[in-house]
């Protein structure tokens, strides 16, 4: 008799393939011309790869488009408050090493079409958590073998549904493990739909 965690996971795996190579080529104009922007308006590689934990605690290199100034690191290393606030949430308000064309890509999360090639490649999947840095792992305190049970995803509970409100740290962290304990393909295409209107009315913004 089939198992039914077993058929979901080769199905999902299917829809991310599907899913990746259709959304490539549906956007790739909007990749063009990201790629233009960012190459033109400030010095730096067009793509940021960031080391991201995933499923089994791999790490591997998550792809954006550069969104910051290029000595960005730099600065948060020198300006003491503004690492504390980045310790706190793993994210900036208001971060102000964004460059112009940076601000735009992320309010629309242009910035992260690039990750669909990380689906392809099976390292995240279209639908899951969010793919944190190893630094975050000890937010998950003993969540993070469950975290750890499930690839990371382009969208998920807490982007699609909760992004635009102002949420903590921990209200994060259940959403991603209520995400694994409820994940089914009707709860992962419903969340792929909910996060259209979410990026294309700008409350998907990071």
């Amino acid at each position: 008799m089939p198992n039914p965690r077993s058929s979901y996971e080769l199905t999902k795996r299917v829809i991310d393939v599907v899913g990746a190579l259709f959304g490539l080529l549906l956007v790739a104009p909007v990749l063009v011309v990201a790629t233009i922007l960012v190459k033109l308006t400030s010095r730096g590689p067009v793509l940021f790869r960031h080391t991201r934990v995933g499923r089994g605690g791999k790490t591997f290199s998550c792809l954006k488009f550069r969104t910051m100034v290029e000595d960005a690191e730099a600065i948060l290393r020198r300006n003491p408050a503004l690492q504390e606030k980045f310790r706190q949430h793993f994210k900036l308000v208001d971060d102000p090493r964004l460059t112009p064309v940076g601000k735009f890509l992320r309010k629309t999360s242009i910035d992260e079409l690039p990750q669909l090639f990380n689906v392809l490649r099976g390292e995240m999947s279209l639908v899951g958590p969010r793919p944190i840095v190893r630094e975050e792992v000890y937010k998950y305190d003993g969540y993070h073998e469950k975290l750890f049970s499930v690839k990371p995803g382009l969208t998920g509970l807490w982007q699609a549904t909760a992004r635009h409100r102002t949420v903590t740290y921990q209200d994060r962290v259940m959403l991603d493990m209520e995400y694994i304990d409820k994940r089914s393909l009707r709860l992962d295409l419903k969340l792929i739909l909910l996060t259209i209107p979410a990026v294309i009315s700008g409350s998907g913004a990071h």
